[in-house]
């Protein structure tokens, strides 16, 4: 296997450098990841069509990924129900460690080949959920044996990692292999593959959501009402897609609780 998340990078020298030569170069490396992304779109499509299917049969999505990965995941996932206003349970995060590896790394969780399948049985997972390994190396065993446990128990798979021929690609039914090549500070994989996981799992999640029906052209009329901004924002929605003045909208949005039942009810 190329561990291509692991090869040298091309900059010398960093500890000699400037703070702006510093920015720079990591600018001009970021600007790498979106076109990495688009040549492992075909990948991305075949995996969100799988999503939603079985999403729309009444299936979840759960990702499962040890350090950056797993955050990452957790995020997306976390971000699901205030923005589509989803149930918590639609779309969930799992990280090594459990949560307390969130914010602090649990040593040696990831090495566990066994306890991802053990966290995805407390969610009592069944054949219409698709499991989502993330992982930049796709060597992570926790990962892999969660993928593998999930797939010879039926259920659809897929992965993200940034290695090209990784365990974690072979091992999944629906691989994405987005390679972004070195990293500045090698190995760091919290730096590109990090940025080309997160816009992958944004056009996942967003993509399926759009095509359950949680967007209305393009405005998000089931978002969580959970502070003033969204308050302000849908009743700014209402504004536009009715003849309401400002306090009209908003009484008649915190009457109905949400944009799209409120738009329903002009």
């Amino acid at each position: 296997m190329n561990r291509i998340t692991e090869s040298d990078s091309k900059y010398r020298h960093l500890d000699q450098k400037t703070s702006r030569e510093l920015l720079d170069i990591i600018n001009t490396e970021d600007q790498t990841v979106p076109m990495a992304v688009a040549s492992c779109m075909d990948q991305v499509e075949v995996l969100v069509e799988v999503i939603h299917e079985r999403m729309s049969n009444g299936g979840r999505l759960f990702y499962i990924g040890a350090g950056t990965s797993g955050r990452l995941g957790i995020l997306d996932a976390s971000e699901c129900p205030p923005t589509f206003g989803v149930p918590h349970e639609w779309v969930v995060g799992l990280i090594a460690g459990g949560d307390a590896a969130i914010r602090k790394a649990v040593e040696h969780a990831e090495d566990s080949r066994e306890a991802a399948w053990q966290d995805l049985q407390q969610h009592e997972v069944t054949v219409e959920d698709v499991v989502v390994g993330i992982a930049a190396s796709g060597t992570t065993p926790y990962v892999i044996g969660g993928v593998e446990a999930a797939r010879s128990a039926g259920l659809s798979t897929g992965c993200i990692t940034c290695n090209p021929d990784s365990p974690l690609a072979s091992a999944a039914a629906y691989p994405i292999s987005c390679v972004v090549g070195p990293e500045v500070v090698t190995g760091s994989t919290r730096m590109k593959a990090g940025t080309a996981q997160k816009l992958i799992l944004n056009m996942i999640t967003t993509t399926v959501m759009i095509r359950l029906g949680r967007v209305v052209d393009n405005k998000m009329v089931d978002m969580q009402l959970s502070n003033d901004k969204l308050i302000d924002r849908g009743t700014r929605l209402i504004m536009q897609q009715s003849d309401l003045d400002y306090s009209a909208a908003q009484a008649l949005l915190l009457e109905t609780g949400s944009v799209r039942k409120a738009l329903e009810a002009v």
